[in-house]
């Protein structure tokens, strides 16, 4: 067997051990030792941008937000499925890993941080989300593992009633709101509901051919309301 050869490894602001390896023509990024994410099974991750933007209505120059940069995928996808007129705005905690994509993993999603459209935000999204109200059109979410949350303890607040809030804020009108996540959980389809969202729930493939562990995204459209 081909052995894990290690490149590089970050550390969290709360400590925890990022690290990225790779074996032949695969990368996996590691996260307390726990396979975050990988080169191999990335299906999953198309399936988040390319849902949540189609859900968008029309809007001449959109503004999506993509929360987690991980191998590049998402932000590829994103990128596939709006105008030349839209933004793309890259939310990322760890900056080792934007420096990973500009560098040794830029050729899995062919370089999308090379587009003129895109932009990048480094630091904690809670805090960007927080601050933000009705600056993003899309909001595609894959900071974590879904509401059981472990990579980075601040982000159980996206996930909370709190946090939907926020998200919702942070969204302009009829705006998207798209979530990843490893798993299902009928509880959080409801928490979405009574945060003032609609709510899809995706069962989505990690393999092109359907093959493997099956993953979740929720899809939201932001419904009129309390602003």
């Amino acid at each position: 067997m081909v052995p894990w050869i290690f490149i590089d490894r970050a550390t969290t602001p709360d400590g925890t051990l990022v690290e990225l390896y790779s074996r032949g023509a695969e990368f996996v990024i590691r996260a307390g030792g726990r396979e975050l994410m990988a080169s191999r099974a990335f299906r999953s991750e198309l399936h988040l941008a390319e849902l949540g933007v189609r859900a968008m209505s029309p809007r001449p120059s959109p503004c999506v937000l993509v929360g987690g940069m991980g191998l590049g995928f998402t932000l590829k996808a994103a990128l596939a499925q709006v105008g030349p007129a839209a933004s793309v705005v890259v939310s990322e905690f760890v900056p080792s890993v934007v420096t990973w994509n500009k560098g040794v993993l830029g050729h899995l999603a062919e370089h999308p941080l090379n587009d003129p459209r895109v932009s990048v935000e480094l630091g904690d999204i809670v805090d960007l989300i927080k601050r933000k109200t009705s600056a993003y059109d899309v909001i595609l979410l894959d900071v974590d593992n879904g509401p059981g949350a472990f990579t980075q303890g601040s982000n159980g607040w996206l996930y909370s009633k709190v946090g939907l809030r926020g998200l919702r804020r942070a969204l302009r009108r009829e705006g998207v709101l798209a979530i990843w996540s490893a798993g299902s959980d009928p509880v959080f389809s409801k928490q979405m509901k009574a945060a003032g969202f609609t709510c899809e729930e995706h069962s989505v493939a990690t393999h092109r051919a359907g093959r493997g562990k099956r993953h979740t995204i929720w899809v939201g459209v932001r419904t009129s309301g309390e602003e």
